[in-house]
């Protein structure tokens, strides 16, 4: 599934200032209702809502090598989680990667990445 990204920088500021957050120790996670979603839909062909997701990595984490196979991995952790549980649509979701993910295979990604998700209750079938 191809992901709607955020584009705009004032999108993910509100995301962190506004939005909840789940902290885990190799992700963090912000969520935030999308005020546009309601456009969106009715552009969108198949009319759905859909969610805007945001991926940072922060040059703390290593080179361009490394920050982008840490965006792949989650990106691939949120296509799992996706898979398994569903996520509730009509939202701005940006996941933030910590130190830790560097390490860390998409498997483990996408655990934490669900146990945030519910602790935010952003989960369709709740655990």
């Amino acid at each position: 599934m191809k992901f709607h990204a955020i584009c705009e920088n004032h999108l993910y500021s509100k995301a962190y200032s506004k939005g909840k957050r789940a902290v885990t120790p190799t992700v963090a996670v912000y969520v935030l209702p999308d005020l546009k979603a309601e456009a969106l839909r009715r552009q969108n062909p198949e009319k759905v809502r859909i969610n805007r997701i945001g991926l940072t990595v922060s040059k703390k984490l290593g080179g361009a090598v490394v920050r982008n196979r840490v965006k792949r991995i989650l990106r691939e952790g949120l296509r799992q989680v996706m898979r398994e549980h569903g996520i509730k649509t009509g939202y701005l979701i940006v996941i933030a990667a910590r130190e830790r993910a560097v390490t860390k295979k998409s498997t483990r990604i996408a655990r934490e990445l669900t146990e945030a998700l519910s602790k935010l209750g952003m989960l369709r079938d709740a655990l």
